[in-house]
């Protein structure tokens, strides 16, 4: 009888080292992430991973026991100070993950009645935001930005659109000002860019700290403002990390959501011939490649054994949102039709609490997009593109995109709060001229 064949290590994968860790970073996995995850597969519903050298984790690969970790916190925690080998000194100063990981006083980090009062400040202040006002910010950021570069016939759709987008919609319903504003977009691009990483975060925080001032002072129809107004009286310091969680955590998946669900629209024909296109190809990227592809980072409370594997009291333990979804088990309750079963959102009390926005941001962008660019199409073959390293984020280096040119009327825009445009030639604090203040040259924009 012929004997099943072992899973073979994906390229580049030195999982044949002593302690059999499997590599999360570099330019293999980035390639092909899909290997890797049927590879770790085999070694059953949780795999040793490493997130960066030196930094170790235990990935939770099965849907149900993903599941089980996302919804257990009695057992499991997310406050990081409980991080065993942080507290030990193990995991090297530099490293490139640990700021991602390392614990901030907000929802994300927090557990127990701490959690629930931050979340709940969080998630009544977001249910706040205007369906129908979203959507008129959101074309109307997208007007702008592909009046830069409509007139070119090309374009690279991550650079010039999908990692602007969120940023500037987010600028808006934040109440930012033109300086504020700018320091915000400069400090969350530099942060993820990893251009002066640590300068870029204290420019953000400057920023934010700046903003609660300001809306203590002068509150407005905004999300900082619904956020001072709750009844779990956030502090000032409290303001900032809640208000930089929402920037930062929004920012970044729904740049690669709106980045892979056009990435999927151009590569693939088949949506040319369906019927709500925009939707369908949302939710397949949902499924199949996950803005975040890894993340949920926990900590056991105590020893324990969990899905077969033996944890000390500390351990990381992440969550694979692409591997549960991409699994035998969820691969058969997708085919059964059940179309919105994936993990992309996470699940359980620390779910993200604004996934019918980014949805709506990313629908109305795409539409947008494709309503003033019918024939856009991909400029360079779809094996020449490549995708960010890191083991968490999943989205594109680049898309770049060839079309007619087109020429965009700028639609009367409405009436704008007080803030004055700081002159073009003033950098943000922090020392660079941020293209000019590009949040300043969108709101100059607005009301030309």
């Amino acid at each position: 009888m012929e004997q099943p064949t072992a899973p073979v290590p994906p390229p580049g994968c030195p999982a044949h080292q002593a302690d059999g860790r499997v590599p999360l970073y570099g330019p293999d996995f980035a390639a092909d992430p899909q290997a890797y995850y049927s590879y770790l597969r085999h070694y059953g519903p949780t795999a040793p991973v490493e997130l960066s050298p030196g930094v170790e984790a235990t990935l939770v690969t099965d849907y149900a026991f993903a599941l089980q970790l996302l919804q257990d916190s009695g057992a499991f925690r997310k406050d990081a100070r409980r991080w065993r080998d942080l507290n030990e000194g193990r995991i090297p100063a530099d490293s490139p993950v640990a700021p991602l990981l390392a614990h901030r006083p907000n929802a994300m980090f927090s557990d127990g009645a701490e959690h629930h009062r931050l979340r709940q400040a969080i998630t009544d202040s977001m249910a706040r935001v205007d369906s129908r006002k979203l959507s008129r910010t959101t074309e109307q950021v997208s007007d702008y930005l592909i009046s830069q570069f409509g007139s070119r016939g090309s374009a690279d759709l991550l650079g010039d659109y999908a990692k602007q987008l969120p940023l500037f919609v987010f600028n808006e319903l934040f109440g930012c000002t033109a300086d504020i504003g700018d320091r915000v977009v400069f400090g969350i691009t530099g942060m993820f860019d990893g251009v002066n990483a640590e300068q870029a975060v204290g420019v953000m925080f400057g920023a934010i700290g700046e903003l609660v001032a300001l809306k203590r002072s002068k509150p407005g129809d905004d999300v900082p403002s619904w956020l001072m107004q709750h009844p779990a009286k956030l502090t000032d310091e409290e303001m900032v990390h809640q208000i930089a969680l929402l920037l930062v955590a929004g920012n970044e998946p729904l740049r690669n959501l709106i980045g892979n669900t056009l990435h999927r629209l151009l590569t693939h024909d088949a949506y040319a011939h369906q019927g709500g296109l925009i939707d369908e190809a949302i939710d397949d990227t949902l499924w199949e490649n996950p803005p975040m592809q890894n993340l949920g980072a926990h900590y056991p409370v105590a020893d324990m054994e969990f899905a077969g594997q033996k944890l000390q009291a500390g351990d990381l333990v992440l969550v694979s949102y692409a591997a549960a979804n991409t699994g035998p088990a969820l691969t058969a309750a997708r085919q059964a039709g059940s179309n919105r079963a994936h993990l992309a959102w996470s699940a359980g009390p620390h779910a993200c609490p604004s996934k019918e926005p980014a949805r709506q941001i990313t629908v109305t962008a795409i539409e947008n997009l494709l309503n003033k660019l019918p024939d856009v199409e991909l400029a360079v073959p779809t094996e020449s593109l490549t995708w960010r390293p890191g083991p968490f984020n999943r989205g594109l280096t680049a898309l770049p995109a060839k079309f007619t040119p087109v020429q965009v009327v700028q639609r009367p825009a409405p009436a704008r709060r007080e803030a004055p445009v700081r002159p073009q030639n003033t950098a943000p604090a922090g020392g660079r001229n941020e293209r000019g203040g590009v949040w300043s040259q969108f709101l100059n924009w607005l009301t030309r």
